[in-house]
């Protein structure tokens, strides 16, 4: 099982390939349907900074956090995988999440240097292992608003 610590390196994603086990721990990121757009919106239009969000060497877990938990959301929702590009291209080497993504994208995060990893639904776990959370940017989308989390040792599958 490799260890991996957030922010990360391009080098470290070149190193991980498809089946390898992964503990994640460090500072991490949360979006999805929601918050995803506004996200590649700001990057768009270049307010990303003003926002406080520096997405270099972040990973990008697609769940909402509400008080009941984390868990993992459907990362092959429009919404979701129709972003990866734009995110992976400014700075997002892990996205995190649950369900198969189209080839192409798969191939578009390799040419990123970026990698998908999928993670189990098991919110009792994760919350266990989520040690802060608060809103980053977007707060009025409640339980979707972009979320920062300290974690340590969330299991996924590169």
């Amino acid at each position: 099982m490799k260890r991996i610590t957030i922010p990360t390196t391009k080098e470290e994603m070149k190193g991980l390939k498809a089946g390898d086990m992964i503990l994640i721990s460090g500072t991490i990121l949360t979006g999805r349907d929601a918050v995803l757009p506004n996200v590649v919106r700001a990057i768009e239009d270049g307010t990303l900074a003003e926002k406080g969000i520096d997405l270099e060497g972040q990973l990008m877990f697609h769940t909402a956090v509400s008080p009941a938990g984390v868990g993992p959301t459907s990362s092959n929702k429009l919404e979701i995988e129709g972003t990866m590009e734009e995110l992976s291209k400014a700075g997002v080497r892990v996205h995190l999440g649950k369900g198969q993504l189209k080839q192409e994208t798969i191939d578009m995060l390799a040419e990123n240097d970026s990698v998908y990893a999928v993670i189990p639904p098991v919110t009792a776990l994760l919350e266990s292992k989520t040690i802060s959370r608060k809103v980053l940017a977007f707060p009025e989308l409640g339980m979707e608003a972009l979320h920062i989390l300290e974690i340590e040792d969330y299991p996924a599958i590169v």
